[in-house]
């Protein structure tokens, strides 16, 4: 098939190019101007700021793909900026997800597959919850709640696509491996060796991991199939964070996390981490698994977190 990567610069963008070429398919690679230099190898790039409606509707035209990946994020600003990498991957979630849906309707594409994240869900019901469970679109906390708002609004126009445009979301659990976060050389990973991620007592905030290669995978599977709707795309594995976190510390060859007052962690953590820590729910994949044919080839976040 001919398949338009969009944001094929990023941490699952790129090794997902290579994937789909080596599968058979015919790859674009549509990156920002300022990104061209980092386009993986490809079939053909495109270069195009989401942003920039005319702009993207001439790229993707000229790409002609019949299904189009949504991998965009600025989420590679978030060490230096995060406030300003929160407010673009918004802006991306929403208004590029719009136009990217105009143009794959206008360049004649049949399927479009987007990210999304598996850990938005409102704290309430079970440890670990289906992807029927509702967003946390009213989170106390402002920030969290405007990402929120806006990862229902790209669900919401990736899956209302119109008739001829068969939208499928993939909502990634955390990553994790190279290029991630919690690399070792990633932020996460540096406060965790510096010691200055600690565990707020009881520790019961569930994380759904996933490695950046299973990612790939399940993008690869959306292309190629015909199933529609929201994936959970995880590991097998929901842990509370009383459990990932010591053993990452561990594996890192860090300090082991002090314990604080949960009380006190938002204040020393700010709310979103606190509330990862602390009442966070899992993601479960058996959807993704039956209509996807998917499933992650590194089910346990226990074999590799902390090693790349």
């Amino acid at each position: 098939m001919r398949v338009l990567v969009a944001g094929a610069t990023g941490v699952v963008g790129h090794p997902l190019v290579g994937a789909l070429r080596a599968r058979g398919h015919q790859v674009s690679a549509l990156v920002r101007h300022e990104s061209r230099a980092g386009a993986p190898e490809a079939d053909a790039v495109v270069v195009a700021d989401a942003l920039d409606r005319q702009a993207l509707l001439a790229a993707v035209s000229a790409a002609r793909p019949e299904v189009v990946v949504h991998q965009m994020s600025a989420l590679r600003l978030l060490r230096d900026d995060p406030a300003g990498a929160f407010a673009l991957t918004a802006r991306l979630r929403t208004e590029g997800t719009a136009n990217l849906v105009a143009a794959a309707r206008a360049a004649g594409a049949r399927r479009l597959v987007a990210q999304s994240i598996a850990f938005a869900a409102a704290p309430a019901g079970d440890p670990v919850l289906d992807e029927d469970a509702p967003l946390y679109v009213d989170a106390p906390d402002p920030g969290w709640a405007a990402t929120v708002r806006a990862v229902a609004e790209l669900e919401r126009l990736v899956l209302g696509g119109g008739p001829d445009l068969a939208g499928a979301v993939l909502r990634y659990g955390t990553l994790y491996g190279a290029g991630t976060g919690y690399a070792r050389d990633g932020g996460t990973g540096q406060w965790v060796l510096a010691g200055k991620l600690p565990l707020p007592e009881g520790g019961s905030g569930i994380m759904s991991f996933l490695h950046v290669e299973d990612a790939v995978g399940a993008a690869v599977a959306a292309v190629e199939s015909d199933a529609t709707g929201v994936f959970h795309v995880t590991d097998d594995d929901p842990a509370p964070a009383a459990q990932w976190l010591p053993l990452y510390a561990r594996t890192l060859g860090g300090p082991p996390p002090r314990t604080v007052p949960a009380a006190m962690a938002p204040r020393l953590l700010g709310w979103f981490i606190a509330h990862q820590l602390t009442a966070a729910r899992g993601a479960a994949n058996d959807r993704a698994r039956a209509a996807l044919g998917w499933k992650p080839l590194r089910p346990s976040w226990r074999d590799g977190l902390g090693r790349e």
